[in-house]
């Protein structure tokens, strides 16, 4: 259970430094400091389940374009999983939403070094 919040808590650090340095990428819920908190887990969460259910099909799907692009294709598979994450969020009314792929790719990557980073420093204990 601990090793989920940690998780969960990296994703909403790592989405929140990418909002904060990417205009296209926004979390628009009010001026309240809570609401915007209590947002962005909530994204996080999205983004947690999206990463944990869809990513490995899509890894297994295109096992041949991470060969012949020797693994730059992970940075257009993390775009894909944002996307959809700002599609879900929208879906269920949730104020984050990812303007375009390049934008999406750009976020994609400093979701991934920030979370890395914050995975790193957060106790992971179960």
């Amino acid at each position: 259970m601990t090793n989920f919040v940690v998780k969960t808590l990296a994703n909403a650090g790592a989405l929140a430094v990418a909002i904060w340095l990417l205009s296209g990428i926004t979390l628009d819920d009010g001026s309240s400091l809570g609401r915007r908190a209590l947002t962005l887990i909530l994204v996080a969460l999205v983004f947690g389940l999206v990463n944990l259910i869809v990513k490995p099909v899509v890894k297994l799907l295109s096992i041949p374009l991470f060969i012949l692009t020797l693994g730059l294709f992970t940075l257009v598979v993390n775009a894909l999983m944002l996307l959809l994450t700002s599609w879900v969020a929208e879906q269920v009314h949730l104020s984050f939403h990812v303007d375009g792929f390049w934008t999406a790719v750009l976020g994609g990557l400093i979701i991934s070094v920030v979370s890395w980073a914050l995975n790193l420093a957060l106790p992971d204990k179960d």
